[in-house]
């Protein structure tokens, strides 16, 4: 169920076009009066180890782009709400300056499909004639789009639109909508009559109703894959969305004001800043590659510079995470960034001395530019995440062994960066071997002898939109139910064992949660503090803290999901996530985003007429 990819030399944006989509939509804005408001989804079933602390500490780097482009198209009255910040919000109570908002926007991952639902069912609550334009987007509905649309007549519900792209995709919609809108009618109503008139069927990247959609979704129309921004320099600034946070609380609906620059950084420590997006490797369990049309893209190294400048002086953000993909993937760009940072000055300091950021890299391309790492420590790079998955290549071979991950480790904590091995545990990985590193406590006892600072250690998942998901719904590898406990969307987020043919599966879970005890515990903590000696010794000590807090959440959510997989009966799957609702392109063909459906669905069927 990977993405399909457009035809050769179609993948791109033509330069500017995303710049000339903003203008014109500017254009169009002005005097609109519109208002919006953008919800990150967010399950708290998920809070546990290795993403604890970080879902709470850095804003999504999604709902801030979202946020950033409508505020960049003129929709200045735009707030972004955190639900991780703001768990009882509610659509139909949210009022943005005494109104309520003409779009409503949903960001989602799968893990949080749960919570995505609710707030869709709850803005379909509010009077047609008043309610907001409902738009879904995240990868929650890039790979499975007929998921925010209902199929049951008895149960009418769903949203306006699924955005499968990227900012441009919504740009272009917004576009279509607003150019025959007229005075004082209500967005929705516009992007109804667009629709209609089969305005959007142009704009590769939208999935939507036919009809009206208040009630059961009889089709689906699917306008195909996306094209992506070729130059990421016309991305809007980030600060945008930053300035559209909604502060924390408890309240149903909105506060009169975003929260203020100067309190950003204490909800929000460390920022999200998009630097790269892909990678060359084709992992059979990721779906990155595919999402990206197997091209790599990468913001100039002066303009993530100038980003981090701007951040930190508007915000007072220290530290950044550089999110999208395998950082080392194009040697040549990202030195450029390197570059541009250990260049750059911020109020005549080094930029090392006033910020300091990670990003996420494969072994090999890390040790590829190993003559550069200390160019990357004088850029301010603190931590480099490294997708490891098995150092014996027995999972997956990206170039990966145990002497070069060990070599690769030994290189960073050299040169002052924290290592921080990503792995994944398998179903022929057992958890301890005799005499070679193989077993799961092997290796996590190599990587921190070697000088790993962190760890993530997550089981092998099936995710919607890689190689292996049809595959393992079709085998009867995953796990429909446990005990009688359905496996709801919340569980993918690879700390539970919900995909495996081990006859113990009990045992791999308990795996999981051993590798966390070994390396989070007292006496690693009290041996961070005597070394390495210098400054990293603290960072190294608040990781291993924060570990310890954070098994207490994992162990017991863990164990539990254990006891349910030992006493059984589980239930597998046997066949692949499908729509329940047809689904076709705009000329009645094959829809890009249901592969398992005919490759001809006739034609079209005759659109309903709104009263």
């Amino acid at each position: 169920m990977e993405l399909p990819s457009r035809a050769k030399g179609d993948e791109l944006l033509r330069p500017g076009e995303l710049s000339d989509a903003r203008r014109r939509l500017r254009r169009l804005a002005r005097g609109q009066d519109l208002t919006a408001v953008v919800v990150c989804a967010y399950d708290h079933r998920t809070r546990m180890l290795p993403f604890l602390y970080a879902d709470m500490w850095m804003a999504p780097a999604g709902a801030l782009a979202i946020g950033a482009a409508l505020s960049d198209a003129g929709i200045a009255r735009t707030r972004i709400v955190l639900q991780q910040w703001s768990p009882r919000f509610r659509p139909s109570k949210a009022r943005l300056d005494g109104r309520l908002p003409d779009m409503l926007l949903i960001s989602s991952l799968q893990i949080h499909a749960a919570p995505c639902e609710a707030l869709i069912r709850d803005a379909g609550r509010i009077d047609a004639a008043h309610r907001p334009l409902v738009i879904v987007g995240g990868s929650k509905v890039i790979y499975e789009p007929w998921t925010v649309f209902s199929a049951d007549p008895d149960d009418g519900w769903g949203a306006d639109v699924a955005v499968t792209g990227e900012e441009y995709v919504l740009l272009r919609m917004l576009e279509a909508a607003l150019s025959i809108r007229t005075a004082s009618e209500p967005l929705r109503s516009a992007f109804l009559r667009a629709k209609d008139a089969a305005m959007l069927q142009d704009i590769p990247g939208l999935v939507y109703s036919v009809g009206d959609g208040d009630g059961q979704t009889d089709a689906l129309v699917d306008t195909g894959i996306q094209r992506l921004a070729a130059d990421l320099q016309e991305l809007p600034h980030p600060s945008l969305g930053l300035r559209r946070l909604e502060p924390p609380s408890r309240r149903a609906g909105l506060a009169p004001r975003a929260l203020p620059a100067d309190e950003v950084r204490r909800h929000s420590p460390i920022a999200s800043l998009v630097m790269t997006f892909g990678c060359k490797f084709s992992c059979p369990y990721c779906p990155i590659p595919a999402y990206n049309q197997r091209v790599h893209r990468m913001k100039p190294g002066r303009q993530v510079a100038d980003e981090m400048v701007a951040l930190h002086r508007e915000f007072g953000f220290r530290h950044y995470s550089g999110v999208g993909g395998n950082f080392f993937n194009d040697p040549a760009k990202a030195l450029d960034i390197l570059t541009a940072l250990a260049r750059t000055q911020i109020d005549g300091l080094p930029l090392h001395r006033a910020v300091r950021w990670g990003t996420e890299a494969t072994v090999h391309d890390a040790l590829a530019v190993r003559e550069h790492l200390s160019l990357a420590r004088r850029a301010g790079m603190q931590a480099l995440w490294m997708g490891v998955e098995d150092m014996t290549g027995t999972l997956i071979r990206k170039g990966q062994t145990v002497e070069a991950t060990l070599s690769l480790l030994r290189l960073l904590r050299a040169e002052g960066i924290l290592p921080m091995p990503m792995m994944m545990h398998h179903d022929s990985q057992p958890l301890h071997t005799r005499g070679r590193p193989y077993g799961l406590l092997n290796q996590v006892r190599l990587l921190r002898k070697a000088g790993a600072a962190d760890i993530q250690v997550l089981m092998t998942t099936p995710a919607p939109g890689s190689r292996m998901y049809e595959e393992a719904f079709a085998s009867g590898l995953a796990y429909r139910s446990v005990a009688g406990e359905p496996v709801e969307a919340w569980r993918f987020s690879d700390m539970y064992v919900i995909a495996s043919r081990h006859p113990r599966p009990w045992r791999k879970q308990l795996n999981i949660l051993a590798a966390y005890l070994y390396f989070f515990n007292p006496a690693q903590l009290l041996l961070s503090l005597v070394r390495p000696r210098g400054s990293q010794r603290f960072s190294r000590a608040g990781l291993q803290l924060l570990g310890m807090c954070g098994l207490w959440p994992t162990a017991r959510r863990v164990l539990h999901w254990a006891m349910q997989l030992r006493r059984g009966p589980i239930r597998r799957h046997r066949r692949p996530p499908n729509s329940p609702i047809p689904m076709r392109s705009p000329d009645g063909g094959r829809a890009a985003h249901d592969p398992q459906r005919p490759a001809a669905l006739g034609a079209p069927p005759a659109e309903r007429t709104r009263p």
